[in-house]
């Protein structure tokens, strides 16, 4: 006797708050102009910074959450709720048992700003003036464990943590929730709020971020032969994934197709990605084959591109890899030209626009590729968006430090 066919996931809700914008439809907007949200940081505790380039969230949310309760959240659990309050809305506020709602928000780094200026509170003004929120504040699950709490979510919640695939990752596995029966509804995706003098200077002592301190605007530029490393953002995304005959019974939009999610690891280096990337290739045909996809039905990729000279040549190799000739027929864009690298939101945010770009039907261009790397033999949609086909089929691509690659695969509503 066959197994019974898991039910297919659907996304019924959308938000962000990000280095473009507030919520999900300014960013959406913001990618399709081609906007930045890079800056050059004034900020006296960034003086002294090898590297001042950042891409701070456009909204602050202690202008959306009451004081007493921002208190108590580190600003990337603060970030979580915003955009997790957006989805829920988004998705028409779903009527479901506690016990058949999920949460599964990721963060690459955590509380890693609560912990440095907690320190610096007990170095200073001694241990009795640490505040007593301190550990629910740094702890790595949350973000999440504040999402559960505000939207009562009963059947599980976790906090999957893979570096910059954090955030897709926990969207595989909110599919995995629905998939095996344990939910209804999850509610997935990541967040980050890294903007401080330690992880700049350390990033910057790996020389993995862009110096471009003369054109802040034109620092983020993947696939480029001038690029030189990736702008650090913060903010976060969460998708309200849905059983689909759930959703259709309430009768709920539905902005795309969750249709297959792969997962492999390069096993290769802490930091650098297998040249060959052979890892990405695994995670993308993982994706395609769970998907019931063929490669000739996907229109479009979205990289992920973080405009760093290895990574983006190892990703292009991948996507050959996965493609063969079809490579070039498919669409590929990098919006990391815009948002810059949320890190462990990243993937989250980038899954999101492929939704919307799917709904639209609409590949946004990747900003600031002026002269296009010889070494990356891709079609990347240039200057203006591309209108895609109907019935497209469409890749977000995640990859992490420690060799974590993440492919979802999404197909039309």
């Amino acid at each position: 006797m066959s197994s019974p066919r898991p039910p297919d996931v659907v996304v019924t809700g959308l938000g962000a708050t990000t280095p473009l914008g507030g919520d999900m439809p300014s960013t959406w907007r913001a990618v399709l102009a081609g906007q930045s949200g890079t800056r050059l940081l004034e900020d006296e505790w960034a003086a002294d910074l090898p590297i001042r380039l950042a891409a701070p969230a456009a909204t602050d949310p202690a202008t959306i959450i009451p004081a007493p309760r921002l208190r108590s959240l580190d600003r990337n659990q603060q970030f979580a709720l915003v955009a997790a309050q957006e989805a829920w809305r988004d998705a028409g506020e779903p009527a479901v048992e506690p016990d058949r709602l999920a949460a599964v928000v990721a963060s690459g780094i955590g509380g890693l700003v609560t912990m440095l200026d907690q320190y610096d509170v007990m170095r200073t003004r001694g241990p009795r003036r640490v505040s007593p929120f301190t550990v629910p504040m740094i702890m790595p699950n949350g973000a999440v464990a504040a999402v559960a709490l505000e939207l009562g979510a009963r059947a599980g919640a976790h906090s999957p943590a893979s570096a910059c695939a954090s955030g897709s990752e926990a969207i595989a596995a909110g599919r995995e929730l629905i998939r095996s029966g344990r939910a209804d509804v999850v509610v997935c995706g990541g967040a980050e709020a890294v903007i401080h003098p330690l992880p700049m200077a350390a990033f910057a002592a790996m020389r993995a971020l862009s110096g471009r301190h003369d054109e802040p605007l034109a620092a983020s530029r993947p696939f480029d032969k001038q690029r030189d490393g990736f702008v650090l953002g913060e903010g976060a995304t969460v998708l309200v994934l849905e059983r689909h005959d759930h959703a259709r019974a309430r009768g709920a939009t539905i902005y795309a197709t969750l249709a297959g999610a792969g997962l492999a690891s390069d096993a290769h280096h802490i930091a650098a990605p297998d040249p060959d990337g052979a890892g990405a290739a695994r995670a993308m045909n993982a994706a395609l084959a769970e998907a019931g996809l063929a490669p000739t039905d996907v229109a479009h990729v979205n990289a992920h591109a973080t405009s760093t000279p290895a990574g983006d040549v190892a990703e292009a190799l991948a996507i050959r890899r996965t493609f063969g000739s079809h490579s070039d027929a498919i669409a590929i864009t990098a919006t990391k030209s815009c948002t810059g690298h949320l890190l462990g939101a990243a993937g989250a945010l980038e899954a999101a626009i492929t939704c919307l770009t799917l709904r639209d039907r609409t590949a946004p261009a990747i900003r600031n590729l002026d002269d296009p790397d010889d070494e990356i033999d891709l079609d990347l949609v240039r200057v203006t968006p591309r209108d895609l086909p109907q019935g497209a089929a469409a890749l977000s691509n995640s990859f992490g430090f420690g060799g974590h690659d993440v492919a979802l695969a999404f197909t039309e509503a």
